[in-house]
């Protein structure tokens, strides 16, 4: 009897100890791809950091949005954001242009050099993802990709 009772303990350690490996794992993976990424803005024309970046995307997603809609979307300090705003519109990177309806209302796209970059980072990023997933056949990607999902879920759905 003592065997069972010693081999369900074991079990529930071992289980424990994947998690931490599969985070573990998660978070090297996550390192890696953010260093490539990093090096590729470092390397780059423009030299952007990795927020100027992810602002410069969300103009590019969302043409004539403000820095007020910038900061509901990342909940970032808007302080934080006006300095990232200016940094890209001192690089040539964003375009200030007045509302229509509120002429204080300060709407923000990207420039033509901007819209070029973000496309190089979209186009740098697809080869990264490409790279990280070579000699995954479509199924395991489909799997890895089903699996990762439900850890989120699980994430997600537990109350604090």
């Amino acid at each position: 009897m003592r065997k069972q009772v010693d081999k369900v303990n074991q079990n529930s350690s071992g289980v424990s100890e994947l998690a931490d490996e599969v985070f573990e794992s998660i978070h090297t993976i996550m390192h890696l791809y953010r260093s490539r990424q990093y090096r590729t803005l470092r390397d780059g024309a423009h030299d952007l950091t990795h927020m100027e970046t992810k602002t410069l995307g969300y103009f590019a997603r969302h043409p004539g949005a403000t820095q007020s809609d910038l900061v509901a979307h990342t909940g970032r300090d808007k302080a934080q954001l006006a300095r990232l705003i200016k940094g890209l519109r001192d690089k040539g990177l964003l375009e200030a242009g007045t509302g229509a309806a509120d002429r204080r209302s300060v709407r923000l796209q990207v420039t033509a050099e901007g819209q070029e970059m973000f496309r190089q980072l979209r186009q740098q990023g697809r080869q990264l993802s490409k790279l990280a997933v070579n000699g995954l056949s479509e199924d395991e990607c489909g799997a890895l990709l089903s699996m990762l999902q439900r850890v989120r879920l699980n994430l997600e759905s537990e109350t604090e």
